[in-house]
């Protein structure tokens, strides 16, 4: 903390406010250069297309349909696509570029698809294949997994325009890889590349489509102030096909460890284990095999050559042994739909947001999964790590990733699409604080209106709060009174709402209160009012200028109300509304029901 009156928090502020002019600065000089390049034009969906779209085994969301709509109606556009989509793990990413890749197909222009590690790149190969099978659609890979004289062929390949798609990853960027007709390119998790491959992305990005593809759930703030200066789809709907992941929250013991296992290999499945200590990482292996000697088990960790855990990797991925022990250095792009079964030893020192993240690690095909967060035998722990066990043991459905507050996630998620340097301006001064300076800076540089809404002052006889029987944790509650005074529209509140009542349960009266001031002040915010005062039975609404005032329906309201509301002749952009004989628990209906009316 800072201290009152000290100069330490000024000297954060200026800081990141400079950082984040800088920042602006740059994206906007970016999105100019954009919009005055010139890019191919896609021609309008075929018949080829609808066929390949029909032929997708599952129910789109709705938000995929949107994307896949942003992205077409960029591709047919003279100016070059440069689209972000964002969504959590498992929420149809891959789809909504392959349905890309296949209108440029379609188009007659050849794709690079860029993966960040050879394992994603042979398992975006697979899947592509798969879905790409009964469509002339000639697909290639370039990775080290595949042998010289294959390399040699494909790039052959490519040069002469006898491939469609080609699925690598940073080999693709290397000089010998010539296009005959490149129109698109994806990157998927744009930022894993490092400093030289970005410079060469920069270069082949100038005139062609690019689409990127983040599994960082982006904040919605962070996506508003974004959107004036880059091109963003947002998945946030999971897939229908998906199973909630059945958690299991239990003392460690040889026994619960055995039916893990046994219960998921005896399905056809594979198992990871995680445990989170390279010292112990091998005993860990040994004990597990003395317990099922008849399994395969194998460890990884971050500290093995990077080829050595690539091949572990790719053989668990393959099906080669049953039970994969490693530290949480496991791929998290990565989709094995075999593994089924997560068991998280020592689960009471991870944070919240970190077991989310591990245990979504699995649940990604149409099985049932199960994850098992185990804890010391016999030992008591602290209630906060009760706690954290007890959220992600309530929070089973997919997309809880955004009803858990995750500050350390929000972070992470600007970090990565802003630029690493840019985590310890926010961590310093705040997430919040940190994306009101960066919606100004962008503001000034583009001479639009920020986003930022007037304060409306509000003194009323009556109050909502958050009661210590409902919400116990003081961050949780900060946190959600947090939300409900930064909440702008309707849709957002209704949003909120479901999230409070989805992780808190019902709401008691005190809450409901809360949420209908918060509805008051949206409906003020709408009709420009500057304050909404009440004193001894007397509500005063006052207009801050004349010309918002809404004469005409302020009349209606003043004729209909038998004498509740009336107005002052010395200040006509003033009302007066009788609250003396309203009860409390009428009174946020009396009021929102008489604003509304001058909507």
């Amino acid at each position: 903390l800072d201290i009152l009156g000290g100069k330490s928090w000024e000297t954060k502020k200026a800081r990141a406010k400079k950082s984040v002019e800088e920042l602006a600065g740059r994206l906007v000089t970016l999105y100019a250069k954009r919009q005055n390049a010139q890019g191919h034009v896609f021609p309008r969906d075929n018949d080829w297309q609808a066929s390949f779209e029909a032929a997708f085994p599952f129910q789109e969301t709705e938000d995929q349909i949107r994307a896949v709509e942003e992205i077409k109606a960029d591709m047919e556009s003279p100016r070059p696509m440069d689209r972000l989509v964002c969504g959590d793990v498992g929420y149809g990413k891959t789809e909504v570029a392959m349905r890309a890749c296949f209108k440029a197909v379609m188009g007659g222009k050849q794709v690079a698809f860029l993966a960040p590690t050879t394992i994603l790149a042979e398992q975006h190969f697979e899947n592509f294949q798969e879905r790409f099978g009964r469509f002339p659609v000639r697909i290639g890979m370039l990775s080290r997994f595949v042998p010289r004289a294959e390399q040699k062929k494909t790039l052959e390949r490519l040069a002469a325009g006898e491939l469609d798609i080609v699925i690598g990853t940073h080999r693709l960027l290397q000089k010998d890889v010539v296009f005959k007709n490149l129109g698109l390119l994806v990157i998927d998790e744009e930022q894993r590349f490092g400093v030289k491959d970005k410079e060469r992305l920069k270069e082949i990005k100038a005139s062609i489509d690019c689409l990127a593809m983040s599994a960082t759930p982006i904040p919605r703030t962070l996506h508003m102030s974004l959107l004036k200066i880059r091109d963003m789809s947002v998945l946030r709907t999971a897939p229908q096909n998906r199973h909630p992941i059945e958690t299991f929250l239990q003392e460690f013991s040889d026994d619960v460890v055995i039916k893990a296992i046994r219960r998921e290999v005896e399905r056809g499945g594979q198992v990871f284990f995680l445990h989170n200590r390279i010292d112990t990482l091998e005993a860990t292996q040994l004990y597990l095999a003395r317990l099922l000697p008849e399994l395969l088990i194998r460890n990884a960790h971050g500290q093995m050559d990077p080829k050595d855990l690539e091949e572990v990797m790719h053989d668990f991925i393959h099906g080669n042994f049953h039970v994969l022990v490693s530290t949480t250095i496991v791929e998290n792009g990565i989709d094995i739909p075999n593994v089924n079964t997560i068991i998280i030893d020592r689960a009471d020192v991870y944070g919240i947001s970190q077991l989310y993240q591990l245990r979504g690690r699995v649940g990604r095909s149409g099985k049932v999964a199960y994850a098992y967060l185990l804890y010391p035998e016999g030992r008591a722990l602290s209630e906060l790590a009760m706690k954290r066990l007890q959220v992600i043991s309530d929070f089973t459905e997919l997309g809880a990733g955004f009803k858990i507050a995750m500050k350390d996630l929000e972070v992470r998620g600007a970090g990565n699409l802003l630029g690493a340097e840019q985590s310890g301006d926010i961590l310093s001064v705040g997430f919040e604080l940190y994306l009101k300076l960066l919606d100004e800076a962008i503001a000034a540089k583009t001479d639009q209106k920020s986003d930022e809404v007037e304060e409306i002052y509000m003194e009323l006889d009556y109050s909502g709060f958050i009661p210590d029987t409902y919400i116990q944790d003081p961050t949780d509650k900060m946190d959600v009174y947090k939300k409900i005074a930064s909440v702008v529209t309707d849709d957002d509140l209704e949003r909120l709402f479901q999230e409070v009542y989805d992780r808190f349960g019902p709401l008691p009266d005190e809450v409901h209160s809360l949420f209908s001031l918060a509805e008051i002040q949206i409906i003020c915010r709408k009709l420009r009012i500057k304050s909404i005062r009440e004193r001894s039975g007397i509500c005063r609404v006052e207009f801050g200028r004349m010309i918002d005032f809404p004469f005409e329906k302020a009349m209606r309201l003043l004729k209909e109300s038998k004498g509740q509301v009336r107005s002052l002749p010395d200040k006509p952009n003033v009302l007066v509304l009788e609250t003396q004989k309203v009860g409390l628990a009428e009174k946020s209906v009396f009021l929102r029901e008489r604003l509304s009316r001058l909507l």
